[in-house]
């Protein structure tokens, strides 16, 4: 039978209108919200781009005269300030008229430059003041955001700063020092073991060896060859070789190609020869001997760096995958099975030429396996090379480190705790 509605139907019709007007603007306003809200997990909506950042580009300059790891750790801070490094290498001309002569010709240092890992440009030439000529030329032509320098005081001739222009602008930005090393200790380094050797003192290298490790030296004018220069207290630690590592291994199937040496005074030469042997495989290993072995094969003054520094230049370029901290002077079977080595390459230009003709051949096990091959190397550079261009003029090198010797006595003095690594 059929009934008529009452009152109650009518409500529950009204309310039943009212909850789908509800739901229907509920649903508009989650569906604009989708709309206007970033997608999730990277997803992108139809014809809708996301606008790239720009990189930052960050721009440090340098003598980079007898590189050392303390200029790589340097470029690694400034490339940790950006996205991109451009780094400015300062001509032989104002490294003359600003500091004294360099050691290094230009044309090595870029190569230098060119061969750390962190750095993604380098222009030559560039002046050892910040002009403000040169410095609108980087914001404009090279899209430099900052320029970057250390803690330590940059000062010209006259005793002004060579980065205010740059500070002035808004677009300085200051990184830590590396402590241990500098040019002109290196250079007061190869000048107190030339005077040792002329002396005869070859029964005093140890201490000479002291002396570099613990951050002392002796001044000594008697024999034309001395050095007022503080030799720098170098502090190896486990977390700057970890920085300096790539830390990664080779792949399953990767060509692994070993190269060792002394490394000592890492140059042009040692760039280039790395550069060779690492387009000959997948993963370079290099191997570098340790203080005991070098002073054995190339005399009581050898070397003039440690171990622990001569394996972070090795680790800033970009050629070497991996290195062995203190590497065995044999190459054995061993060793060759354990990091699944593929070849093992030597270049023709070393310090140390003569084993061929020793009974006990460094490289005869990979020789007898036919995994041995020479390499031709590119520049005729030796540790000796650049001994020799300091003995030469050592009385040009000797005034030049005096003439520093103030301005790193004055840093020392005044040094504050500056945040960074």
């Amino acid at each position: 039978m059929w009934r008529p509605m009452g009152s109650r139907g009518c409500a529950m019709d009204v309310l039943g209108s009212a909850s789908c007007v509800v739901a229907c603007l509920l649903g508009g306003l989650l569906l604009a919200l989708s709309l206007l809200s970033p997608p999730l997990s990277g997803a992108r909506l139809p014809g809708i781009r996301r606008r790239r950042r720009k990189p930052v580009r960050v721009y440090m300059d340098g003598c980079f005269d007898m590189m050392h790891y303390g200029h790589c750790n340097a470029l690694r801070q400034a490339q940790a300030l950006g996205d991109q490094l451009v780094v400015g290498v300062v001509s032989d001309d104002e490294i003359t008229a600003n500091k004294g002569p360099p050691v290094i010709p230009l044309h090595e240092r870029m190569l230098m430059v060119g061969a750390v890992k962190w750095v993604d440009e380098v222009i030559p030439d560039a002046p050892y003041a910040i002009t403000e000529e040169f410095m609108n030329k980087l914001f404009t032509e090279y899209n430099i955001d900052y320029i970057i320098h250390g803690d330590d005081p940059c000062l010209l001739p006259d005793g002004t700063d060579a980065y205010a222009l740059a500070k002035k602008a808004g677009r300085y930005k200051q990184i830590k020092r590396t402590e241990g090393v500098s040019s002109t200790d290196i250079v007061g380094r190869m000048l107190l073991c030339v005077r040792e050797r002329s002396l005869g003192g070859s029964h005093n290298h140890a201490s000479l060896q002291r002396q570099f490790s613990h951050g002392h030296s002796q001044k000594v004018n008697d024999v034309g060859f001395g050095t007022g220069t503080r030799i720098s207290h170098f502090l190896p630690t486990s977390r700057r070789i970890v920085q300096f590592s790539n830390g990664k291994g080779p792949g399953p199937n990767a060509r692994i190609v070993y190269i060792d040496g002394a490394f000592d005074l890492f140059h042009a030469g040692h760039v280039e020869v790395l550069r060779l042997a690492r387009e000959l495989g997948d993963f370079l290993l290099v191997g570098i001997h340790t203080d005991q072995t070098i002073s054995a094969t190339q005399g009581p003054h050898r070397p003039i760096m440690n171990l622990h520094e001569r394996s972070l230049s090795v680790l800033a370029c970009r050629y070497a995958d991996e290195v062995i901290i203190g590497a065995p002077w044999e190459v054995s079977k061993d060793m060759i099975t354990t990091f699944n080595i593929s070849l093992v390459v030597h270049g023709t230009v070393a310090e140390y030429m003569d084993f061929s003709k020793e009974e006990s051949n460094p490289y005869a096990v990979p020789m007898a396996m036919g995994i041995y091959k020479q390499l031709n190397s590119p520049l005729d550079i030796t540790t000796s090379t650049i001994i020799k261009r300091i003995v030469s003029n050592h009385e040009a090198y000797q005034k030049r480190n005096e003439k520093k010797e103030a301005s790193e006595k004055r840093y020392y003095e005044t040094k504050t705790y500056v945040s960074g690594d």
